[in-house]
């Protein structure tokens, strides 16, 4: 598995890193737990040393089940996960609200003040069973606290060794030059994929410059992208993906013929239209890494294939000018 330097950090991160996201079964409709412990296991197996959690998927619980899975091979893997986002108090700025698989609404609030890092900070800990967070990251940009009480707060936890590396998540350039005035952060989680190319403008080139890490998530948009959601997939209410505008029928339509076109390109390196969009994520300049979820071992095995494929620069255009011509989602 090739691996990539994260930023000016020490850490080096699989090109393709374990998404946890699906895991925890809030947004996803639920999950198997047993299947997403052996997934984990897989990632390891075959080379994916790098895990990103958060403790808002599944209110704790995917936090839970990764800490359960390195048992005993702590040593093997990264850990990254996330702070800022509260589902146990009303604290902070209200964020959204979300009916949970089994019905009740979780609400959840940004709140990155100190008290509040101190205390997710030690939840986190005992969840995932570990004493060392290897990149703890700010999950979305908030006004609850100014950058200096938040970064003061952060950098006080790695000077402890409760955490190695600090970065942010959802961060556009105005909040990247704000927190780097107050502290050190190595990295910016952001979405990307074809279909949602907006960082291209801001923040990619801002990170490129400032050579922080990019971590890439929603590399297949949420599974649209790998071609398997075809026009009679439908989602529980619960499924993020029944209100997502991509994935209404007029949207997921032009997609599939999307895919069709540079289905020959998947096909000439052997591979799935889902590694091709994690491959192209991977093929742009800045990209560390991009985060890919699997709910069972046998997707993990798939997925830690993308790592092989190598586009050459043509092939990197026509991926990029088919779905340029799609546009905007249709409302």
């Amino acid at each position: 598995m090739q691996h990539r330097q994260l930023g000016t950090s020490d850490l080096q991160l699989p090109v393709v890193t374990f998404g946890a996201w699906a895991i925890g079964g809030l947004f996803w409709g639920g999950s198997d737990d047993t299947d997403a412990v052996n997934a984990i296991h897989a990632a390891i197996d075959h080379g994916i040393d790098a895990i990103d959690t958060a403790p808002i998927y599944g209110c704790g619980h995917s936090e839970t089940l990764v800490g359960q899975a390195i048992q005993g091979r702590r040593n093997s893997v990264k850990i990254l996960t996330k702070l800022g986002l509260r589902w146990d108090n009303t604290d902070g700025e209200f964020h959204f609200k979300i009916a949970s698989p089994q019905g009740d609404q979780v609400v959840v609030h940004k709140n990155v003040t100190r008290d509040s890092i101190l205390h997710e900070c030690e939840q986190s800990l005992r969840r995932l069973n570990t004493d060392v967070i290897d990149l703890y990251q700010i999950h979305w940009p908030s006004i609850s606290a100014p950058p200096e009480e938040t970064m003061d707060t952060l950098t006080q936890l790695q000077q402890q060794g409760k955490i190695r590396q600090i970065g942010v998540s959802n961060y556009n350039s105005d909040e990247l030059t704000a927190s780097l005035a107050a502290g050190q952060i190595v990295s910016n989680q952001i979405k990307y994929n074809l279909l949602e190319r907006e960082i291209e403008n801001d923040p990619l080139p801002y990170c490129r410059n400032h050579d922080l890490g990019v971590i890439a998530y929603s590399p297949m948009a949420m599974g649209l992208l790998t071609g398997k959601v075809t026009m009679d997939r439908t989602f529980a209410d619960t499924d993020v993906r029944s209100w997502k505008p991509w994935y209404q029928s007029a949207n997921r339509k032009r997609v599939l013929e999307a895919l069709d076109k540079i289905q020959p390109i998947a096909a000439g390196h052997n591979a799935t239209l889902a590694q091709l969009a994690v491959a192209w994520v991977l093929a742009q300049p800045g990209i560390t890494t991009a985060l890919v979820g699997a709910r069972n071992a046998i997707q993990v095995a798939e997925n830690s294939k993308t790592a092989a494929i190598s586009l050459n620069n043509e092939e990197i255009q026509i991926i990029r000018e088919t779905f340029e011509a799609l546009g905007k989602p249709l409302q």
